[in-house]
């Protein structure tokens, strides 16, 4: 795919989603520069702060996402590591959701045979997170394998308790994920708002919070408002995709998304909402633009 974007076409793809969403005209100024440069991230209203992940967007290289995602008023990369750093950097970008520590997604906290490599992993990465200026590192629960969830919340605090007063010390958040068991990571453990809240009680730390995927979330358990508006407390950090298929979050899929960013906003949230889907239209930067209005109420 070309890293140069028409930049006229992708100016009307967002005005005919914004115009079949019913999206308030207002938010169309996002998509309307004075000019052919870059969008002023004036534009946008500063009741979200924007970010989107970099493995959705893999086909074009780094430098040219930051660009891009620096013209639509995005500010932070999520999932990406040390070695990407740097050029976040140099177009004054945030690594919003650093990454690089965890083993992968199935074999995690909840399982001691994994606790060696975890501990010896996220002590090293923890005060590169801080040396670098910045603050959420992920970590996952892992599969279940037969683990009861007592088995799981006991395994992780045990493994993330002797990480706490590092992540103190430097000022980190781990971050678990809450990812769907039922279509994209089968037998993950914390798989529900209520598994992920019940571990961050049990630790009682600030230094331990959630990532909140509505996409995810939506899938699993549904009464997506409900649930952030009832543990907003126990969250550092939102990712977005359309259910089902975890594509564009337009009109052809079931949530409502510009309800959502509301209902985040109302709690008082100040960190970031990550775009997480996967483009299907040819222009996924057309795609992105589209999802920064929506989402930018």
């Amino acid at each position: 795919m070309s890293t140069k974007v028409n930049r006229r076409s992708a100016i009307k793809g967002i005005l005919a989603g914004t115009a079949v969403l019913g999206i308030p005209s207002g938010l169309s100024a996002l998509a309307l520069p004075k000019n052919d440069s870059e969008i002023p991230v004036g534009l946008l209203k500063g009741n979200i702060n924007h970010s989107v992940s970099r493995w959705c967007f893999d086909s074009l290289d780094l430098d040219t996402l930051c660009i891009e995602a620096k013209k639509i008023g995005i500010t932070g990369i999520d999932l990406v590591g040390p070695a990407s750093w740097p050029t976040l950097k140099k177009y004054d970008l945030v690594s919003t959701m650093c990454n690089g520590a965890e083993i992968n997604l199935v074999d995690g906290f909840n399982d001691l045979k994994f606790h060696e490599t975890l501990l010896k992993n996220y002590t090293e990465m923890i005060p590169l997170v801080a040396k670098a200026g910045y603050k959420n590192l992920i970590c996952f629960s892992g599969s279940r394998r037969g683990i009861t969830d007592e088995e799981g919340w006991n395994n992780c605090v045990v493994g993330l308790q002797k990480l706490l007063s590092l992540a103190e010390k430097h000022n980190v958040v781990l971050v678990m994920e809450l990812l769907n068991s039922k279509i994209d990571h089968k037998d993950y453990q914390c798989d529900r708002t209520s598994w992920g809240v019940e571990l961050a009680k049990r630790l009682n730390s600030e230094n331990f919070k959630l990532l909140y995927d509505i996409y995810h979330m939506q899938i699993d358990e549904g009464d997506v408002i409900r649930n952030i508006r009832d543990n907003h407390q126990y969250i550092a950090h939102y990712h977005t995709a359309g259910v089902p298929g975890r594509n564009e979050i337009d009109d052809t899929q079931e949530l409502n998304y510009a309800a959502i960013m509301k209902a985040i906003a109302k709690t008082g949230f100040k960190g970031f909402v990550g775009q997480e889907f996967i483009p299907k239209n040819p222009d996924k930067l057309a795609s992105l633009k589209q999802a920064i209005a929506i989402c930018d109420i």
